[in-house]
């Protein structure tokens, strides 16, 4: 999938725009819906987790604010998939040079 024009509060997943938190899996994109606003907890993994990925690449926001609880990290490695956490726009530059090569699911915190 291709992301392009990403700023804050939005982003293009394949040309279609999305304003809300999305979950770009192989299968396509879907809302990405979290238990709580600006942390990840295990449950918020389990729709890019059913994919099988190798990588998860999860964004925290335009500047950073989301975190991910130490058990979704431990889940995500547990499994033996390989977790990056930094900003958003970093993570839609690290999905659109590693997905290419590998299963990549990208996790998008598009606002703050």
């Amino acid at each position: 999938m291709e992301l392009t024009g990403y700023r804050f509060g939005r982003i293009e997943v394949d040309g279609k725009e999305w304003t809300r938190d999305v979950a770009v899996l192989p299968s396509g994109p879907r809302p990405w819906i979290r238990k709580e606003g600006h942390r990840v907890h295990p449950e918020d993994l389990q729709d890019a987790l059913a994919e099988n990925p190798e990588l998860i690449i999860i964004g925290t926001g335009y500047t950073g604010i989301l975190t991910v609880t130490p058990e979704a990290e431990t889940l995500v490695k547990e499994r033996g998939i390989e977790l990056l956490v930094m900003k958003t726009g970093e993570a839609v530059e690290a999905y659109s040079e590693l997905s290419h090569n590998r299963r990549a699911c990208a996790l998008l915190h598009l606002t703050c």
